[in-house]
């Protein structure tokens, strides 16, 4: 009972710490971080200590999933070789960076611990960082090559941590034997990983109930990771595999009403899980400080270089990353234009996240006594948190400022409104046709309102080239069509409270203006 009212009182403080960022336009990520700093201290407030594999196991598969679901893989295929570079070379340059420097600064620990620490803080997480893009209108390539880094920085990271503690704690790490670990965590994910696109997506094509294709949804990234922890493979690279080729081939597998579900459902889940990650970060501070024993000179000074290190570092590798490639021809006739404003975004954008906290914690107690440790392990875990402290206030709060400064100009609008209404042009023909095809035995008066509501699409995606500001018929169309529900609604209320129809009645009648309403509101969102 103890446990479950800790777990309502997290859930109770995320939601209203993620209310409050809305209210005040400050991205929840923060916020969060910021209660759980100040709630760390409070007196009598229950203390939560983050496990590693509560992260790792239980809270990143679906959170990757998700985003993986989500990610278009023709922007991904193309963006592939800015991601690559991002995801897994800048991930080793930033390890090795960070592992040299703290090597210097804490010459007992050994090289291969310090590396270790290295790939622990070394990948950035991008739920802030896209979710500031979008807000702020960054190109669309941006934001995909931040959310395609996140996706596959975290497996690369955690291959390279697996590598050096094995090496801390005296294994065997040459060539041969980093190689085969290699294969075996990223070959057995993507193995893993393709085997879970085929079955689940086998099942949810079977699968006509939305409840159940749900439930599956749910599950499929938790299956996926069991299975590649059981061969030693990498459940991160799994999870992304799956999500990534299911999220292509959703429209085929689950029916409409599935589709809308698991759009809320997930929406749901990931902005909980998000919040309580963000709400735990915080309130590690208290137990992360009180198990320093380390000088505080010693802890700040290797806290600030390993900061310096990974601003640094992303530098040297994001400018020249972005334009040497591109002294290829093929590479130039591949891919579009970056301007300088392109790396320094994204050299910005390098907020960490829960999963270098998780990761922290998980680095071994190496020592070569009972008590004789090699290298201060909480002087790590405190770089390590101070790391998300540092990057996710700073470079969180001031990437809007920062874009803008830069002067880094957003995709034209105009550009997708008209690939929009020439497909949507090239849809209604189709819809036509299909119409045609099957007219016998309809009433004319269903046909002909078949054709209007056509037509009507066509034209609403012409009216998005406009741009007058008066209003259009799409909007006045929405706007009169929401009066007139309100007052559909208040008629069946009013008749359910007089007793002349049953709840069932009334549940039927609200879901239908429901699903209606929900089609204006994302019309006047998009």
């Amino acid at each position: 009972m103890h446990e479950l009212t800790e777990i309502v009182i997290l859930l109770a403080v995320a939601v209203f710490g993620a209310a409050l960022a809305r209210k005040i336009g400050v991205l929840s990520p923060i916020v969060l971080m910021i209660i759980g700093l100040g709630l760390s201290f409070l007196p009598g407030f229950p203390e939560f200590h983050l496990e590693p594999e509560l992260v790792l196991i239980g809270i990143l598969p679906p959170l990757l999933y998700i985003a993986a679901l989500q990610t278009s893989v023709p922007a991904f295929r193309f963006n592939l070789r800015p991601i690559l570079l991002l995801g897994i070379g800048l991930v080793v340059f930033t390890a090795l960076g960070v592992g040299w420097v703290v090597h210097l600064i804490i010459p007992e620990a050994p090289f291969a611990v310090c590396v270790a620490l290295g790939a622990v803080v070394a990948p950035p997480d991008a739920v802030s960082a896209t979710a500031i893009a979008r807000r702020i209108g960054l190109p669309r390539r941006v934001v995909t090559i931040l959310e395609g880094e996140s996706l596959i920085n975290d497996a690369s990271a955690l291959v390279l941590l697996r590598v050096a503690t094995a090496a801390a704690v005296g294994g065997a790490v040459g060539f041969g034997e980093v190689a085969e670990q290699v294969v075996v965590s990223a070959g057995g994910g993507i193995a893993i990983g393709i085997a879970g696109a085929l079955i689940f997506g086998y099942l949810h094509k079977k699968i006509k109930d939305p409840l159940l294709d749900n439930a599956l949804s749910l599950l499929i990234p938790f299956a996926v990771v069991i299975a590649s922890e059981a061969i030693h493979a990498s459940g991160v690279v799994a999870v992304v595999v799956t999500g990534l080729a299911l999220g292509h081939r959703m429209p085929t597998l689950m029916a409409a009403g599935s589709r809308l579900q698991m759009d809320a459902f997930w929406r749901l889940i990931r902005f909980l899980l998000e919040g309580l990650v963000f709400l735990l970060v915080g309130l590690q501070l208290r137990t992360v400080i009180n198990e320093i024993t380390t000088p505080w000179g010693t802890v700040f000074a290797a806290t600030g270089a390993v900061i310096a290190t990974l601003i640094v570092t992303r530098y040297v590798w994001v400018v020249p990353g972005a334009f040497l490639p591109r002294l290829s021809a093929r590479i130039r006739s591949r891919e579009t234009t970056f301007t300088w404003r392109h790396p320094v975004i994204i050299g910005w954008a390098g907020m960490r996240g829960v999963v270098t906290l998780a990761a922290a914690l998980a680095l071994p107690s190496v020592g070569t006594g009972e008590n004789e440790a090699l290298y201060p392990r909480d002087v790590f875990i405190f770089i390590a948190f101070a790391v998300i402290v540092f990057t996710l206030l700073v470079f969180g709060l001031t990437l809007p400022m920062f874009a803008r400064m830069v002067g880094l100009p957003p995709d034209d609008p105009t550009k997708d409104f008209l690939a929009e209404a020439a497909v949507q042009q090239a849809a209604t023909r189709a819809a036509k046709a299909r119409l045609e095809e099957n007219l016998e035995g309809a009433p004319e008066s269903v046909v002909q309102r078949l054709r209007q509501q056509v037509i009507d699409r066509t034209n609403t995606a012409w009216e998005r080239l406009g741009g007058d500001g008066r209003e259009t018929p799409s909007a006045a169309y929405g706007r009169l069509r929401q009066e007139m529900i309100d007052a559909e609604r208040e008629v069946f209320r009013t008749a359910r409270d007089e007793g002349r129809i049953p709840e069932e009645v009334l549940t039927r009648a609200y879901r239908d203006l429901d699903l209606e309403e929900s089609l204006l509101q994302r019309r006047e969102d998009d």
